[in-house]
């Protein structure tokens, strides 16, 4: 599903593993959603730890297909948190401008394909129904 809310473009749903780098230390977390200007992350909570404030954090990462590393330097404008996960969402501010078009590619091709197959499940039906008469 695409989602749109306070963000300046679309987000396509996306499972990778990735490297954040926050204050020099490296931790490993999952996305669940990618976009040309950001991110949802989510990556292990600490016993006691709080969601950051505002923080710029480093980003390694591969889109499917690509075999291409991507570099990113990004900004948390959303966390919240439960008892075993953190989740940020997380606006990118720097980039190569060679990842940033392989991403901007990734994304319009992933929603080319979501909606090509929404539009599939509305011809379908009607194709059926005209088959069925």
């Amino acid at each position: 599903m695409l989602s749109r809310d306070r963000r300046t473009g679309y987000r396509v749903p996306l499972e990778i593993f990735l490297n954040q780098y926050a204050r020099d230390r490296l931790v490993r977390g999952l996305t669940t959603n990618i976009g040309p200007t950001g991110m949802f992350l989510q990556t292990a909570r600490a016993p006691h730890s709080q969601p950051p404030a505002t923080q710029v954090v480093g980003l390694e990462f591969e889109l499917p297909g690509t075999g291409e590393v991507i570099w990113a330097r990004g900004e948390i404008c959303y966390a919240a948190a439960d008892s075993y996960a953190l989740g940020a969402g997380i606006r990118f501010t720097g980039m190569a401008r060679l990842h940033a078009r392989l991403l901007r590619d990734f994304c319009a091709e992933a929603r080319h394909q979501h909606l090509n197959g929404l539009l599939q499940g509305i011809r379908t039906p009607a194709a059926r129904g005209r088959a069925l008469a």
